[in-house]
């Protein structure tokens, strides 16, 4: 697409005012300025918003896939945005020239659909789960990938419009893998950009109470969803052993366990299991969907 024009995205609990406050300004000052900002409340009322920029209240809290579907399919209703740029709402956007790079590498190629930003924390580091491949030791290599960061991120609204958006049911944590995968079987690029800084506290997903239950369960329908029946085992396998070997908390375990339990038993949505020339292609990307 030539000259692109970019909306962003920001989901927020109302936790935050001054950090989303930070982050809007910290947009402002890009030197390609967004067509469209919306600001989605998630279960929350929303401070007082600067000019330009539409807030959506919602009532009850969506989850991160809930509710970014509805900051998406908002910035699509208005009917001049080909990217949706999505922004932590405690992250910042260091340098001005983020959305210019955003928009030239989407004009520069047609079938690109995601582009994930590095995330990284005041002093610069960038933690490994923030690395979107398997080999993490040096953040600044970019290229393909099959997966990306969901506090920064940029996806094409026509790419959303023919795989659908965020899986709601996920509610949060591996909502990326899911859309990823999707992406990646439709024909689509993934792309990880380091030079697109978005800076983030450093964290731990497992600060969610709920973390170690919705990691298990939506890991299941993942594989459900979307794995050939042979790789289904495997990745469950893998992901069991690894989580073993990771988890020190008894109680993290106990609640992994469950969650696995309940993704086994409980309805993971439409079954469409990617085709085995996409298996291929993450193989040689790096990263076969076994791990």
């Amino acid at each position: 697409m030539s000259e692109p024009r970019l909306g962003v995205a920001i989901l927020t609990m109302g936790n935050r005012p001054r950090e989303v406050a930070a982050l809007l300004e910290s947009v402002a000052k890009q030197d390609v300025p967004p067509a469209r900002i919306v600001v989605v409340g998630n279960g929350s009322p929303l401070p007082g918003m600067p000019d330009g920029v539409t807030a959506v209240e919602l009532d009850e809290n969506l989850g991160v896939s809930g509710g970014r579907n509805v900051a998406w399919q908002r910035l699509r209703d208005f009917g001049d945005v080909d990217v949706v740029i999505d922004l932590d709402d405690d992250g910042l956007l260091v340098d001005a020239d983020v959305f210019r790079t955003v928009r030239d590498l989407y004009a520069d190629d047609p079938r690109l659909g995601i582009v994930s930003f590095r995330i990284a924390d005041e002093t610069g580091e960038t933690q490994r789960r923030h690395v979107p491949r398997l080999r993490t030791s040096d953040p600044m290599r970019g290229g393909e990938v099959t997966t990306f960061l969901g506090g920064g991120h940029a996806l094409s609204v026509p790419m959303l419009e023919r795989i659908g958006g965020w899986p709601d049911e996920f509610f949060f944590t591996h909502e990326e893998t899911d859309l990823a995968w999707r992406a990646l079987d439709a024909g689509w690029k993934v792309l990880y950009s380091p030079e697109l800084l978005l800076q983030h506290p450093r964290t731990s997903p497992a600060r969610h109470a709920v973390y170690y239950r919705m990691t298990a369960r939506n890991r299941v329908w993942l594989a459900r969803r979307h794995l050939p029946l042979p790789l289904v085992p495997v990745y469950l396998g893998t992901w069991t052993l690894l989580t073993l070997a990771r988890t020190r908390a008894l109680d993290g375990l106990r609640a992994w366990g469950g969650g696995f339990l309940e993704g086994v038993r409980t309805p993971c949505g439409t079954r469409r299991p990617m085709r085995w020339r996409t298996v291929w292609r993450m193989t040689r990307l790096g990263r076969p969907p076994v791990i």
